[in-house]
């Protein structure tokens, strides 16, 4: 029965991706004290809490209120409510100055695609929203109908990756003019004379993923939390982190390399490489055929892990 509940929560809210090889790259101890930044469908969480007994704890991140309904029943598991870029004062609000091991899947739930009403999909109509945090904060139609062309086109640029981007910028100015964007299909209305239609589904993809990016602040927040966890982890302890854009993948790339964003390894006086971590995925692990089959959301994901010196 348990076994099944377990497989339902998962399937309903969120397939979690690369599970058993993120969890043996946690190398988890069953005593040791464990964050989980992102909780979601709670499936990491749940795997995690399978190999922790007396003395171990899980601390779990998701700043959506929605994934309260995805708690265990575990009394190892504690579930935090906040966003990972709080991690370390989060911890201390519970007593914990160090843990064992972080794991991070920086994906965005199945749920928050499939619940239409979110505003995360181009797919179908709904309020132009994004926000993983509805407590408050921007929401994508305040980005899209206040923000300026110039900004708006640096958005697409750094975040979506797109071309032309000032053309994009242009063809949403032009559509505000006339009528405040306030919805998904509104959106990808005003955008629709600069849609290619070969690749329109690539095209919306990755505009709506630098809008959410935006709105969230994803990045900022996963430089903080990188620079966080390098403190909090205990010498020997492990950074485990599943990305899905070249963005977020270069970003952990840099830090697990040289503990700095740009990547730039620094050297002592004796002109020996000076890093916090010792790389253990020296190329990252991608998902297997088996698993792109059974969940092909997990296409674009990239798993790295590395220990703190």
């Amino acid at each position: 029965m348990q076994q099944y509940i377990y497989i339902a929560v998962m399937s309903f809210y969120h397939t979690p991706v690369l599970l058993e090889e993120s969890i043996e790259l946690l190398d988890i101890k069953s005593n040791g004290t464990y964050a989980d930044l992102t909780f979601g469908g709670g499936g990491h969480t749940r795997r995690i809490l399978q190999d922790l007994g007396e003395g171990g704890a899980l601390y779990s991140f998701d700043q959506d209120r929605d994934t309260l309904a995805n708690a265990p029943d575990d009394e190892h598991f504690n579930f935090v409510e906040s966003n990972f870029r709080f991690l370390r004062s989060a911890l201390r609000l519970r007593g914990v100055t160090e843990v064992d091991g972080i794991l991070a899947d920086l994906g965005v739930s199945s749920h928050h695609f499939d619940a239409k009403e979110r505003g995360f999909s181009f797919r179908g109509d709904a309020p132009l929203d994004m926000r993983m945090n509805q407590r408050g904060g921007r929401t994508a139609a305040d980005v899209v109908n206040n923000y300026s062309e110039e900004e708006l086109a640096q958005i697409f640029s750094q975040y979506g990756e797109l071309d032309t981007t000032w053309k994009i910028a242009a063809c949403i100015a032009r559509a505000r003019a006339n009528e405040e964007i306030k919805t998904t299909a509104q959106l990808v209305q005003a955008v629709a004379p600069c849609t290619p239609k070969k690749d329109e589904s690539k095209f919306l993809t990755k505009l709506f993923q630098a809008l959410r990016i935006e709105v969230n602040g994803e990045m900022e927040a996963l430089k903080m939390a990188l620079e966080q966890a390098l403190k909090v982890l205990k010498p020997g302890g492990r950074l485990v982190v599943i990305s899905y854009h070249s963005l977020e993948d270069r970003l952990v790339k840099n830090f697990m390399r040289s503990g700095n964003f740009e990547g730039k390894v620094e050297k002592d006086f004796f002109g020996r490489a000076t890093t916090p971590f010792e790389i253990v995925t020296r190329k990252p692990i991608v998902p297997t055929a088996e698993e792109l089959e059974a969940n092909p959301r997990s296409r674009s994901a990239k798993l790295r892990a590395a220990i703190k010196l």
